[in-house]
């Protein structure tokens, strides 16, 4: 997964474009340290799913 695609992916969740991203196995370390760079990375919710798949979400408060 390339870091240009994972910045549109993350904008657009920001934006409200896309509710959530499902994000494979394979591309979770790629995606992830795209994400940890953000300023905003605290707005991020990550849900593991069984098979070690994860679906991102944008909150509007920062997790803690």
């Amino acid at each position: 997964m390339k870091e240009e695609h994972v910045q549109e992916v993350l904008d657009q969740l920001k934006e409200g474009v896309i509710l959530e991203f499902h994000v494979s196995k394979e591309d979770f370390l790629p995606f992830r340290s795209v994400l940890v760079k953000r300023e905003d990375f605290k707005h991020f919710r990550g849900i593991a799913q069984r098979g070690g798949h994860v679906v991102y979400q944008y909150l509007e408060s920062p997790r803690s």
